[in-house]
């Protein structure tokens, strides 16, 4: 494997799989496609890899098609040392010139921003296709390892799919992640568990949301947080004001731009199911269908099926940020414009950046260390799904909310139940919060679910729990208690 920079953070998965496609011995051309939302450190990636192999990197910008020829031309030449840059007549002639440049020795040639080059010239997908095709001449005396990279997650994710012209071409599908909740605290340079729980709440796990947008800005701790929102992402003159806007308008496939942005109000305010949706705007929910999938389609809202009832779903802003935006900043969006004090409107907003914004976060974080990060022996198995889900009470009329509801996999393909849980961010949890969840195992037992009758009992809190819960729980292994130290403790 090439040797990793010095100054990347993490992305060994990355740069491993990068390396090994940039350096495969076998001959022919060879294509590969890296996508991932925006400011995920693609392009440095890809830069890097070209710096440690010698390899071409073009990035596209928003231009003409004749325009984005013209300068391919000029850097190819400059590449190979001509005298003068190369004229190509069309993509067919610069394709056939990019697998050139590997016609010596295996390189990587990257096209960095391809979704711009498309959104002028649809038929390059095709070209590339034509191209590699088997047999050809071209393809097969080249060493060449293309690769094509995008941040519209809706057009990236079509590339490959249904009867995409480069469906079966490519021998590397890469996507590149957010930071998960304890790689952004490492990354954000943040030790105290709550602030970093509370900054991932705002920020995500974007990487350059640190370097180049807050220009290393962290909060310095619980009582630097509340300072820190105020000079950062509240602050009209931080480029993290307005990104929330932005990473909407970069996707191509959202052309109604008010009613996405209505859509996310609408679950960011609390409204997680279709009905729930449409209400909040007014509409039908069979009109929902639509937006909600372009929305999904691009990386910015997560689906998930409820996970005991087949027919309800809830919908998740996937991006910290455009929640924060939609459930703090939006509402208040002008007085954030013109105040001479940012302190003031986020006091006023605080509460609904908690209840909005933080909790439900919390919620995700605790979902996601359950299913990718938690040992067997937390659940007495590997967890192989983990989702939220609705109970119904048919003795009192009503229906139980289970934040966290853990699901193995047996040798049957049967998905026993392993625990449920509930999780709370600011309350000390109690024996009131183990009876509330041993009164829907109960249910769940009587409805006769697998696995449900030993499922375990989990507390999550943001804030701790008390002497007579921890007593108990030291005498029960059925009994789970994770808190902040525990989300953060590394595998």
């Amino acid at each position: 494997m090439l040797e990793r920079p010095a100054e990347m953070f993490d992305r060994e998965r990355e740069w491993a799989a990068l390396s090994a496609f940039a350096t495969d011995p076998r001959p022919g051309a060879l294509l590969g496609v890296v996508s991932g939302r925006r400011r995920q450190g693609k392009t440095f990636l890809l830069r890097s890899l070209c710096q440690a192999t010698g390899g071409f990197y073009f990035p596209a910008d928003e231009a003409a098609d004749r325009e984005s020829l013209n300068r391919l031309g000029a850097l190819v030449a400059e590449y190979v040392d001509a005298p003068a840059p190369l004229a190509f007549d069309g993509w067919h002639q610069a394709i056939d010139a990019l697998l050139r440049l590997g016609r010596e020795r295996r390189i990587p040639v990257v096209i960095d921003e391809f979704p711009y080059l498309v959104r002028a010239n649809p038929q390059i997908p095709s070209v590339i296709q034509n191209a590699l095709a088997p047999l050809r001449e071209e393809r097969d005396k080249s060493r060449a390892s293309l690769l094509l990279c995008g941040s519209a997650m809706s057009f990236m994710g079509r590339l490959l799919s249904g009867s995409a012209p480069l469906r079966g071409r490519a021998g590397l599908e890469l996507m590149v992640p957010t930071l998960d909740h304890q790689l952004a605290a490492q990354f954000w340079g943040i030790e105290d568990h709550a602030t970093a729980l509370m900054a991932n709440a705002v920020v995500g796990g974007t990487p350059a949301y640190r370097r180049e947008f807050a220009r290393d800005d962290t909060p310095a701790g619980p009582d630097d947080f509340d300072a820190w929102v105020v000079r950062t992402v509240l602050s009209p003159v931080s480029p993290l004001f307005r990104e929330a806007r932005y990473l909407l308008a970069d996707e191509p496939d959202l052309r109604d731009a008010g009613l996405y942005h209505s859509v996310l109000a609408a679950i960011a305010s609390g409204n997680s199911h279709r009905g729930g949706i449409a209400s909040y705007l007014g509409r039908k929910a069979g009109d929902l269908a639509h937006p909600l999938t372009v929305l999904e389609d691009c990386g910015l809202v997560t689906r998930e099926p409820d996970a005991f009832r087949d027919n309800r779903t809830t919908f998740r802003i996937a991006e910290p940020l455009v929640a924060f935006y939609h459930a703090v900043m939006r509402p208040i969006w002008s007085d954030l414009e013109h105040t001479r004090d940012a302190g003031r409107l986020w006091q006023r907003s605080r509460r609904r950046f908690v209840g909005n914004v933080l909790g439900p976060h919390f919620e995700q974080v605790c979902r996601y260390w359950t299913r990718h990060l938690a040992g067997p022996e937390v659940f007495g198995d590997y967890p192989n799904r983990v989702s939220s889900g609705t109970v119904n009470d048919p003795a009192h009329r009503t229906s139980h909310e289970v934040d966290i509801a853990v699901f193995g996999l047996d040798d049957d393909n049967r998905q026993p139940l392993l625990a449920i849980g509930e999780v709370k961010w600011g309350d000390v949890m109690g024996l009131g919060h183990l009876d509330r969840l041993r009164r829907i195992r109960s249910l769940l037992t009587a409805q006769g679910r697998p696995g449900a009758e030993t499922a375990r009992l989990a507390c999550f809190s943001g804030a701790g729990f008390t002497g007579e819960l921890r007593e108990t729980a030291a005498a029960d292994p059925g009994i789970v208690l994770i808190d902040l130290a525990a989300l953060y403790r590394p595998g």
